[in-house]
Parts: structure tokens; sequence; C-alpha cells
């Protein structure tokens, strides 16, 4: 049996980069000391999110990928793979100079992987440009993907990624309780329930591993419901965090639990292609296609120290069961 100890961090970040480095350091130490080897954070950790979806939002300060924040990033990693969400300056398909929302892997050794992210909610494509693609890619620790928040509100990106290799997905969120119906109790908010929906189904239907790390507290309009989890691929949730700031951790042997998942009825292998000839269909009516995207124009609460987090483990599982 070959345990691979991973964990998805729920933590408050904003615009003060060298407070958000701080956290991030400390984060990672207490994840090493613990002995992990994967650790996701959450969408935006390096400058913050917008501080509203209306519109209007100023950006996190734009990094470049190979600029000396993401080296850093890497120093700090060492021997553990990390992901983390950034402001990405870079130049779209067509080579013009765009923002995108924007996540990294990386180790000690450098840039393991990059994805932006594609589908962005409420008028985020004000600050944003939106990402083309998905792809999963090696690590020392297995075959990854990443995606984005709002990402996984759609089922082909898992799809995409799981097809590609991917026995581990990695979503980093910036995900908000609701604004129009929020709930007293962050528990019963709508929006935190269909964020730990979201995250079990794409893990279920896919049967792959699927690590949640989301930002908490607030920042600007935004409540953040933290919910950082670690899902098993049969949709059961090993670690969470709850609404509160921490890290889920949990021990898995990746390639036993994917055989033992798969081994009656696999996804995958049972899929039927011809049968879903209208899936890149566009509906009428619907917002911009990639393409449009890519050639339109795109322009809290203080967090507690790493240290002081709670951390949530799963309990020793057996992967035949």
């Amino acid at each position: 049996m070959s345990l691979l100890r991973m964990a998805a961090a729920a933590a408050n970040f904003d615009r003060d980069l060298e407070a958000d480095f701080t956290r991030i350091e400390r984060l990672i130490e207490t994840a090493r000391a613990d002995e992990v080897r994967l650790l996701v954070l959450p969408e935006a950790a390096l400058g913050g999110y917008l501080a509203d979806l209306d519109g209007a939002a100023g950006t996190p300060p734009p990094l470049c990928q190979d600029g000396p924040e993401i080296r850093r990033l890497a120093r700090l990693a060492g021997e553990m793979v990390v992901a983390v969400g950034y402001c990405e300056a870079g130049a779209d398909q067509d080579g013009a100079d765009r923002l995108f929302n924007s996540a990294i892997c990386v180790t000690g050794d450098g840039v393991l992987g990059h994805h932006r992210k594609v589908h962005q909610p409420l008028r985020e494509d004000a600050s944003y440009a939106a990402g083309g693609r998905f792809a999963a890619f090696d690590t020392p620790v297995g075959r990854l993907g990443m995606m984005i928040c709002y990402d996984k509100a759609f089922p082909e990106s898992a799809r995409t990624l799981a097809l590609d290799g991917a026995s581990i997905v990695m979503c980093l969120s910036a995900w908000p309780a609701s604004r129009t119906n929020a709930a007293p109790n962050l528990n019963q908010d709508r929006w935190k329930r269909r964020f730990d929906l979201f995250d079990r189904a794409r893990a279920l239907e896919n049967q792959i591993i699927w690590l949640s790390a989301n930002q908490s507290g607030r920042f600007g309009s935004l409540r953040f419901v933290a919910s950082a989890k670690v899902v098993d691929p049969g949709g059961d949730i090993l670690a969470d965090t709850g609404v509160r700031a921490g890290l889920a951790i949990a021990d898995l042997d990746v390639k036993a639990e994917l055989e033992a998942a798969r081994r009656s009825m696999d996804h995958l292998r049972d899929r039927r292609p011809a049968a879903y000839p209208t899936l890149d269909r566009v509906v009428p009516g619907a917002g911009p296609t990639l393409p449009e995207l890519h050639s339109r124009a795109a322009r809290g609460r203080p967090n507690s120290s790493a240290v002081e987090f709670g951390s949530v483990r799963a309990p020793d599982r057996d992967p035949r069961r």
C-alpha cells in the first residue's frame, strides 16, 4: 500500500501580497509538519479575489507565470507539491496582453502545471479574460488536474481532466455565500450546499479523488463558505473543514482507490460518446463562446495564523472495501 497524504485549505487572503505569502508559508509549514505531500490552496491566494462580482471591482496585483513571486512560491513548496491561485498577467491566444484568473502548481523544482479559469460567473469577465482548455499534467505525486471555482459547475470540465488521465483533481475556489438569500447560519447557506454537491458529484461521476480548497472569512462584499474538503472516488467526504479556516487532510492509496471504484462499473470506460452528439452545441441566447471571450478586451476580515488553524483528518481506510 502506497499512501499519499494530501490536504486542501480554507483560508482568507487579501490585497497585501506580503501578508499573503506569510499565510502561505505558515500553511505550508503546518502541512509539512503533518507530512502532507500535496497541498491545495484557494483561488486568488496571492493577492485576494474580487471585492464584488458587479463588474467594477479592482483586480489583485498581476503576476507573471515566470515571475519572482512564482519562484518564491516554488522555494516555499520545496519537496511538496503545492497549488495556488493568482491573478496572471499574460498573453491570450492572439498574443494580446490580458489578465487571467489562474492557478499554478509548483514544487521546489519549478512549475508543474498551469490553468486559466474558463467559466466566469456574473461579471467576473469585466476583470479577467477566460481560459480555453483543461489539461492534466504529471507530478511527483501522480497525474493531476486543476480547475477554478465556477469551472466545477460544468461536468465537462472534470470529465475532460479524468479522460486526460488525472487521478486527482484540485479545485481552487473563492466561493461565496448567497447574497440574495443569505442564511444567518453559514452552514445552512444554499450556495454552500451547492458547493458541497458539486464537489461530491464531480468526484463520483468520474471516480477520481477530489481536493477542494476555498477562501474563508470576508473580502469586500463577499462572505466565503470555506468548506475545504477531500472527497474519495465514491463521492464520500473524507475530511472537511466546515465553514471555518483550516486544513482538510486525508491519506489515500490513489491507485488502489481508483481501481476499487472502477472495478465493476467504470464510468469512463462505459461511456457512449456517440450518444451525446449535442454536447458542444451552443444554446441560443447564451453568452459568448470561448473564441469570442479570447478576442474581447478584458480588463475582510484578517485571517488568523495558520498554526492556529484546525486540521481535520480522515480516519484510516481500507481501499478494498
